[in-house]
């Protein structure tokens, strides 16, 4: 070893060791900040708080990046750091929580328990120490055995068979067991459910997938039927294990899942097949795309990676949904005349109304697809 190299490496091992000190320091503290957290989480639970509290963690992200600023510190690496912490913390949260029922004791039958959907609920139920029975296909011989006294029936099943179950199962529940589905569309099973039962109904809609491990900050809809109040520890329930309740009508809901559910998956659906139709080559494509490029088409590749039968129910699920995507086909026809005259100005014009019409939103989204994109650089 020469000369340099020597003072090199007598010059930065105590450089070495501080950042090793502070290393031990930051672990340390992050040991400490978690047993404040199971604090507050004891404290949650005795209380049924719900977990995610958005206004707190906004207020905190907000002061770390004016603190960061003063300290020399990049504030996007600090937001990054503690939105990974928040995260954990809420998870850990969450997971304890599961384990607090809002009725505990109480007797929840899930119809279609054996599906996936059904099977999570299924699990929240019991880790929360309620009694959780199943009702399949092959046990309809002893569902009135099954739903005797019990205190709430939550379906989820296809949307198709929902109005069905509902007449079905009905008649077997107490008089004040809450009813309550699970499916993408609520005005005609909720319609079903305040039909056929006389208790307190309410619709649910779940806005993530079965596979989710954690309902930290998942969105559930909740639109309201018959004897709300009735139904209210239901709420409380899913908001203690994580859950962002976001109440609709159920009007309100359908309209608004036009757009979210039926209109985006149609459009990929057609971007996928008008791709499978000209045999494009995906590998190919992937070596000379951009981060947005294999974004856009990882959301593509992922709607054919899942089963094809549910994205059908959701796509043709109502009339007004079908109706919705032929004026959205015809929107694109309309198109065809500014292609065919190459007629730039009309696009640029187009454009500028539509940016107008996105207004600040564009900015947001800017913001967060550009966060998305450097995550994906990151990992690939």
């Amino acid at each position: 070893m020469d000369k340099d190299n020597t003072i090199f490496f007598e010059q930065i091992r105590p450089m070495r060791d501080e950042i090793d000190r502070i290393d031990s320091e930051i672990l340390s503290l992050l040991a400490r900040r978690q047993k404040q957290v199971e604090q507050v989480v004891a404290l949650k639970k005795a209380h049924s708080m719900p977990v995610y509290h958005p206004a707190r963690e906004e207020d905190l992200i907000y002061r770390l990046r004016s603190q960061a600023k003063t300290a020399g510190v990049d504030p996007d690496f600090l937001e990054d750091l503690y939105r990974v912490v928040l995260r954990q913390s809420r998870i850990k949260q969450t997971r304890k929580m599961e384990l607090k029922g809002i009725r505990p004791g109480a007797s929840v039958v899930i119809v279609g328990g054996a599906g996936q959907m059904g099977g999570l609920f299924a699990r929240l139920f019991s880790r929360s120490g309620y009694q959780v029975r199943t009702l399949d296909r092959e046990d309809w011989d002893r569902a009135g055995e099954i739903c005797r006294d019990v205190d709430l029936a939550l379906i989820s099943v296809p949307i198709e068979k929902t109005p069905d179950i509902v007449a079905a199962i009905a008649p077997l529940l107490p008089a004040d067991a809450v009813m309550a589905d699970l499916t993408s569309i609520k005005k005609e099973p909720l319609a079903a459910m305040c039909r056929a039962h006389k208790g307190p109904v309410m619709g649910l809609h779940p806005l993530f997938g079965p596979t989710s491990g954690s309902l930290d900050k998942q969105i559930m809809v909740t639109c309201p039927g018959r004897d709300e109040t009735a139904c209210q520890w239901l709420v409380e329930q899913l908001g203690l294990w994580g859950a962002v309740i976001v109440r609709a009508s159920a009007e309100e809901h359908d309209q608004v899942m036009e757009i979210v559910q039926a209109l985006r998956h149609f459009a990929t659906f057609c971007f996928g097949d008008f791709l499978y139709q000209r045999h494009i080559r995906l590998e190919r494509t992937l070596e000379f795309s951009s981060p947005i490029y294999r974004l856009e088409l990882g959301m593509v590749g992922r709607l054919f990676a899942q089963d094809s039968a549910l994205y059908a129910e959701i796509i043709f699920a109502t009339e007004e949904r079908r109706k919705l995507l032929k004026e959205y086909i015809d929107s694109l026809s309309r198109h065809l005349e500014m292609l065919e005259k190459n007629d730039k100005p009309g696009f640029i014009n187009q454009f500028n109304q539509v940016a107008n019409w996105f207004g600040p939103f564009s900015e947001q989204a800017m913001r967060e697809s550009t966060f998305i994109i450097n995550k994906l650089i990151e990992r690939f």
